[in-house]
């Protein structure tokens, strides 16, 4: 019998566990604009990313078929973050030493640009602090998930895909 990946026992994939899957985009295309990185690891029957790209960078010859970027052809639109019903798109760019993570926000209350939060990694633990950039709100009552942009320290850009708001 096969061995099951770590990422379905564990619940979550970890960035090593990622690249072996796709590509990880190489430092001077993370620093030229946003990305958009597939953390999609099971064919699933799934395609909206596909079928939203407005420059059809992300290819899937079928819907079962993982979603594979190409990083050239990616403008950084985060369309793919926003329309993600397994919300498995983020977006990643460098800027200087800090990176800035475009990633759907499900967690209450929502958090206001300018805003210090608490980053999270996959797994929901603690990792850093970090400042919300950009923060699109989105109908909740349509089903719609709010997409935040958090500029982070450059070394947690592969660890950060959460965070949560702490107000005094």
């Amino acid at each position: 019998m096969p061995e099951i990946p770590k990422y379905l026992r564990e619940g979550y994939i970890a960035p090593e566990e990622l690249f072996k899957i796709i590509p990880k985009p190489s430092e001077e295309r993370l620093r030229a604009r946003p990305v958009a990185v597939p953390e999609c690891p099971q064919e699933i029957p799934c395609a909206p990313c596909r079928e939203i790209c407005p420059t059809n960078a992300i290819s899937m010859p079928t819907p079962n078929d993982l979603p594979v970027v190409d990083y050239d052809k990616c403008i950084g639109c985060s369309l793919c973050v926003q329309i993600c019903p397994g919300l498995a798109f983020f977006m990643v760019h460098y800027v200087g030493d800090k990176a800035r993570i475009t990633m759907p926000h499900e967690l209450l209350p929502l958090p206001e640009r300018g805003e210090e939060v608490v980053l999270l990694n996959r797994v929901g633990e603690k990792v850093g602090r970090g400042r919300v950039v950009t923060v699109v709100p989105r109908e909740r009552t349509k089903g719609d998930t709010p997409i935040i942009t958090v500029e982070v320290p450059i070394e947690l850009a592969w660890d950060v895909r959460a965070v949560r708001v702490v107000r005094e």
